[in-house]
């Protein structure tokens, strides 16, 4: 016990840079994959987000009006419950007319504590101003945030109610966790104080209670619905709803942020497990003959693999340990949304085991790597075998000799067969050092889309910026009005819902441009639609459909029929790809008669949306509202940062494999010491020869994996684009100038490591290095 802690002490002092650097990479690891865990459940789930902030409710029972809803609430498996509120469903549109969405109203005095709407704009309920009792007020409404958008509805606007005599203003918009408005299938939720509740002229049948159950146990939410039911009886239920299934609609298409995290995260484990492994094997070829020593001292075979083991096993534990502890102590208080979602997930019931269960797994896994470089270790005899000089070969003798009759740099010539004159030793250093590279390319590759969506949206789907409509504007004058702006091209658009048969969801219809006009969609395939009937269609319809670019699809409008021929296919970020598009000539001449309801805006290149935007507004007096249109990539805006930490990471397993290329170049260069000075070679030359190595064999690992990471990144880009039905084509390879300078940078940083041990090398005594022979 006592000379393995000798050996482990001399071992660190021997190597306290690569140790250094492990137990650094190894933190990185591990805070990369806790914080793509928490990114992924802040920005790929904001449902999780809403419903932990507004301490949700898991079960919603909508009754009728006369039934006992309050004694849901003393269930034993209810914690605690929102309301319950009365209820009145109405049909809304803005006061101007525009869209019109189904609404449950609910009568709530204040704010719930329980599922508490969170608000977005504008402000709660407040029952000294919404009751409509002030001079010049009217009664308060509070919107659910989709049932909002969906009605292009904000604070200040106000909007007409079936059922009620005078129009409501909208004080507020809230988000819930509850299911999302969906137009023909589930209400929008809407609030506003009892009084204003009791004013309407709904009928019965209109009117009923809703309840909101937060339980103490998720699991029990089936059993609870079965005894709400039991209680109350089936004829008092009119709908249920549980937050499995607001979750599952509130999950989104676009989780490019959450997988590519824990792509970096797990391929950045991968890069070190093998870093650790190299490091370890080229350490007990370093060390034979202490390992000898140790077996001839009474050192068993299982021993020496444990003290291997245990040696980088502790360096994985302390990485682990101080990834997991930065990460929970100061995650929190960084700034931004990275903050903001490591604050939100301390609070999710996962965090209670993934913050122990992750940094155990970086440790096991890279252990699991370790072991069969340290099982090497145990096979070392206790007497070392002399081991002959490895044989150049005539043919390597031939080209060595003839490339220095060319009067090729020595340093070249020799660098060049030191690197590689052991194939498998040189192969598996160029794999090791190829690896965090390849995943480096990765990210740029990321990086390049991020910039494509941003500087170029009319590439990947977006070629308009900006989308207005108007209630009070004629469509003349509205036409003349855009049309008066410079920079600016607008074309008419309409979208409907349409059935498609044999199937349950719907399609969006849309008719954009006009025949005269057609709209610029970014085509992957296909062509333009030009004739009558011809349409093009996003991948999320296609796959919907199980249809291919030439087929003709049918589908149903408002009980009216259109069979349309898909005559391309486009990028479409819109509503899950699940979108077909005409021009809007082609459209009307169907019975539904559509008509422009909104017109997006293309502007040229380098135009300020918010500046076309303001202009529009204060040239039609306010009475035209222009929005900008989303654009997908703003919510992977924050990514940027935390790809730049795990190239950080990467660059750190980079380093722990360079040194050990550098202390495994410069143990076998030992032995040369003495034969390269006795041809003549100057210390400065022999020091280059050692460098010369070290930069061919990172060349070799920087050639393939640039190539093979730009072609993953475009790869796994078009990749999550398919499957989210955006389409193929959204990659954006990294730039060659980018590309050529990081694979200048990283011989550059592997020359400048190489260089100190190099120099070290070449002055050492000449007894030294005779030592070193055998």
């Amino acid at each position: 016990m006592r000379a393995a802690a000798r050996w482990t002490r001399a071992h660190l002092r021997a190597h306290r840079a690569a140790a250094v650097l492990i137990v650094l990479a190894t933190a990185g690891i591990t805070v990369s994959l806790l914080l793509s865990t928490a990114l992924f459940a802040y920005a790929t789930d904001p449902w999780q987000r809403v419903f932990t902030r507004s301490a949700g409710a898991h079960v919603w029972i909508h009754t009728r009006a006369d039934a006992p809803t309050a004694s849901l609430a003393r269930l034993d498996e209810v914690r605690a419950a929102s309301g319950p509120f009365r209820t009145v469903r109405t049909t809304a549109s803005l006061e101007l007319g525009g869209s019109k969405a189904t609404l449950e109203l609910r009568g709530a005095p204040e704010r719930p504590g329980v599922a508490a709407p969170q608000v977005v704009a504008g402000r709660w309920l407040d029952a000294a101003r919404d009751t409509g009792t002030g001079k010049g007020a009217g009664q308060g409404i509070v919107l659910d945030g989709a049932v909002a958008r969906a009605m292009w509805a904000k604070p200040g606007d106000s909007i007409a109610l079936s059922g009620f005599a005078a129009p409501l203003r909208v004080v507020g918009v809230a988000e819930t966790a509850e299911p999302g408005f969906r137009a023909g299938e589930t209400p929008g939720v809407a609030w506003v104080l009892p009084g204003t509740l009791a004013a309407s002229h709904a009928g019965g049948d209109l009117r009923g209670r809703t309840i909101g159950l937060r339980l103490a146990d998720p699991d029990d939410t089936d059993y609870v619905v079965q005894r709400a039911v039991t209680r109350l009886g089936a004829d008092q239920i009119t709908d249920v709803s549980t937050w499995r299934q607001a979750k599952a609609e509130a999950a989104g298409d676009n989780q490019l942020l959450g997988r590519l995290l824990v792509l970096f995260g797990l391929g950045a484990l991968c890069a070190a497990a093998l870093a650790v492994g190299g490091a370890i094997t080229t350490r007990v070829r370093g060390h034979l003959r202490d390992i000898a020593v140790l077996k001839a001292v009474g050192f068993t075979p299982g021993q020496v693999v444990r003290m291997f083991l245990a040696l980088h096993l502790g360096f994985a534990l302390l990485g682990g340990a101080l990834g997991a502890l930065f990460t929970e102590v100061l995650g929190p208080l960084a700034p931004g949304r990275i903050g903001e979602a490591l604050g939100l997930w301390q609070d999710l019931p996962e965090h209670a085991w993934l913050p122990w269960v992750i940094p155990a797994g970086v440790v096991v896994f890279i252990g699991s790597a370790t072991w069969l470089a340290a099982w090497r270790a145990g096979r070392v005899p206790p007497v070392p075998v002399a081991r002959a000089a490895a044989h150049p070969g005539r043919r390597s003798l031939g080209t060595t000799r003839r490339a220095l009759g060319l009067r090729i740099p020595p340093a070249l010539v020799l660098g060049w067969r030191a690197a590689f004159h052991r194939p498998l030793r040189a192969a598996a250093a160029v794999a090791r050092l190829a690896v965090p590279l390849l995943l480096i390319t990765v990210a740029l590759g990321t990086w390049s889309t991020l910039d494509r969506f941003t500087a170029h949206p009319e590439n990947v789907g977006l070629p308009a910026a900006l989308t207005a409509r108007s209630d009070s504007l004629g469509e003349r004058e509205l036409r003349h009005l855009l049309a008066a702006q410079p920079g600016v091209t607008a074309y008419p658009g309409a979208e409907v819902q349409a059935l498609v048969p044999g199937q349950t969801g719907t399609i969006t219809l849309r008719g954009l441009g006009t025949d005269a006009r057609p709209y610029p969609f970014t085509l992957v395939e296909g062509r333009a639609a030009h004739g009558p009937d011809e349409a093009i269609a996003g991948q999320g319809l296609l796959d919907l459909l199980d249809a291919r670019v030439g087929d003709w699809v049918r589908m149903t409008v408002a009980g009216q029929p259109h069979v349309l021929h898909i005559v391309g296919r486009s990028i479409e970020p819109a509503d899950g790809g699940r979108v077909i598009s005409t021009a809007l000539d082609t459209l009307g001449d169907g019975a539904t008669q559509l008509h422009p309801d909104f017109y997006n805006l293309v502007l040229r290149h380098g135009t300020d949306p918010a500046a076309v935007r303001d202009a529009l507004t204060d040239a039609s007096a306010g009475r035209l509202e222009v929005r900008e249109i989303p654009n997908p990539a703003d919510q992977l805006l924050a990514v940027r940062a935390v790809v730049i930490g795990l190239i950080a990471v990467l660059v750190l397993i980079g380093l722990a494999e360079l040194s050990t290329t550098v202390a495994a170049g410069v143990r076998d260069r030992g032995r040369d010491l003495l034969a390269l000075r006795a041809v003549g070679l100057t210390p400065r030359q022999i020091a280059a020869v050692i460098v010369t190595a070290t930069v061919f064999i990172t060349l070799a690992g920087v050639l393939p994996a640039t190539a093979l990471g730009v072609s993953a990144a475009e790869w796994l880009i078009n990749l999550q684009g398919s499957t989210s039905g955006w389409g193929t084509g959204l990659a954006q390879r990294p730039a060659l100038s980018t590309l050529a300078l990081v694979g200048a940078a990283a011989v550059a940083v592997a020359g400048a490591v190489s260089l100190l041990p190099a120099v070290r090398a070449v002055r050492r005594k000449l007894v030294d290095s005779a030592s070193g022979v055998g």
